[in-house]
Order: C-alpha cells, then structure tokens, then sequence
C-alpha cells in the first residue's frame, strides 16, 4: 500500500508542471540516453519529454541500470550528446540572433535563463544570454517572451565551443515553488562546422574528454554571471537543497548556491 502511494505522489509530482525547447532544434533522446540513465529513466522521459529532473532522479536512484555519473541529469536532463544528429547541431556565428521557441505545458512560479555551458567541465560560460526573474507564474500565467525569444550569440566564446560537444545552449527553468527543474541543450558550434554528422559526433567525444578535468567555475565566478534580478528575486524565497542524487559541480547546482550565496550576504 505504501508503494501505491508513493507511486501515484510521484506521479503527481511528475505531471504538475512540464517545459522544453522546441526550438532550435535540442538535443534528442536516444540510445546513449538508455545506456547512461537506465531503462526506466529512459522510459520515463521517453513518455514524458517535459518531464523534471527531480522525478528523473527519484526514478533512476532505485535502478540498478542508472549510472548518476554517465547519466548527467542536471547538465542537460540526461540527455546524451553521443545522441546527437547533424540536425540537432546548429552553426552560428558571434553576434547571430538565434530565435527560441519554449514550451510550458503547465506553468509553476520560478526563474529561468539561457546561458552558454562548458559541456567539459559543466560550468556557465559568461553572463545569461536571457534571464526571468518571474517565470512562468502561477498567478499570472505564462507570458509570450517566457515562451518565443531571442538570443545574441556573444563574440567572445572561447575556442571550446568552435568543436561539436565543447558547448550548448542550456534552457534552465527552476520551478522552487514545487522544487522542479526543467532543462534543455541546444548543441551547437561557433566558428567552426558541423557538416558531417559521423564526423562531428566523434570528434566532439573527443572534445568532450580533453576539457572535462578543466577546473570548475568558482563561485563568485557564478555569481557575477547571473543576473541581478534573478539573484534579488531568489533571494526572497526559500531555496531548497539539490536532490541528494543530483551532480553538486554542475551548472545547474552552481547557480543555485550562487543565488544562496548571494541571499546570505544580502
């Protein structure tokens, strides 16, 4: 009986609110996705592609298949750029506006924000290229630039992101009123070319593994990155710990110890 009932609040949980990138294209689920995750993970968000990480996390932690490590759920919800195709890499060039289209299947109060991540060493690289400090509200509703916007792709990336699997656009929305969080990564290159997707996928494996034992982000490195208004708005709220199963160096928990961080010096 019990069981029963931690299954159905689970999947209350899971349903109550729901977010993805539609566009540009993000990086898909596949078969890398099962590997690293496990197969309940796999299915879970396989049925359930807005899903939260949190839920993904609880459902991984009694598998025997999930691997917390390889899965990587809070850098791009688990999704793995060894699944990546040669549609769902972008080229773009310093400056180019890149045009974003967010879906919100069911609105919960938080923050949110575009940055540029390091898939290396999962950090943020610069500042949010957009930021929400309200995002969509419970009260309010979903506005139209929460879910269509634009983003300027800065001129001063480092050369990292100009190889397939070196960065990503990361969509990172922070539901705190009901602890979810939501990502998505949009995979792409700057600079350099993404013409061959066999070539592409191996080289950016590659990539990936020369910078992943590059130092992390330091805190106040975070925190001048995020953006006053996301700050001050978490500042007033309470800020829930990160799921124990969750990855304490990413960027996503970075951001969130920043916000803490900045709450208790306030």
């Amino acid at each position: 009986m019990y069981k029963q009932i931690t299954a159905a609040a689970l999947f209350v949980a899971g349903v109550s609110a729901h977010g993805k990138v539609l566009s540009p294209t993000p990086r898909p689920l596949g078969d890398a996705m099962k590997a690293a995750c496990g197969e309940q993970v796999w299915n879970q968000m396989s049925s359930d592609s807005d899903g939260n990480i949190q839920t993904m996390a609880q459902v991984g932690s009694s598998q025997s298949d999930f691997d917390a490590t390889a899965c990587h759920l809070w850098q791009c919800r688990g999704y793995q750029f060894d699944d990546a195709t040669s549609s769902s890499i972008q080229s773009f060039t310093p400056g180019q506006s890149v045009d974003f289209s967010v879906q919100i299947a069911a609105p919960h109060t938080g923050v949110a924000n575009v940055s540029v991540i390091n898939l290396g060493d999962n950090t943020v690289i610069g500042d949010a290229l957009a930021s929400w400090s309200v995002y969509a509200s419970t009260a309010t509703g979903v506005t139209a630039n929460e879910t269509s916007f634009s983003v300027t792709i800065p001129s001063d990336l480092p050369s990292t992101c100009s190889t397939a699997g070196g960065c990503a656009l990361q969509w990172w929305w922070d539901a705190r009123s009901i602890d979810q969080t939501y990502m998505s990564c949009v995979d792409f290159t700057v600079g350099g070319s993404g013409s061959s997707s066999a070539a592409v996928v191996t080289s950016a494996s590659s990539a990936v593994a020369q910078t992943s034992t590059a130092a992390p982000t330091t805190l106040s490195t975070v925190v001048a990155s995020s953006t006053d208004a996301a700050v001050a708005a978490a500042a007033t709220s309470p800020v829930a710990s990160s799921n124990s199963s969750s990855d304490s160096g990413s960027s996503c928990s970075k951001r969130r110890a920043a916000r803490r961080a900045a709450a208790l010096r306030a």
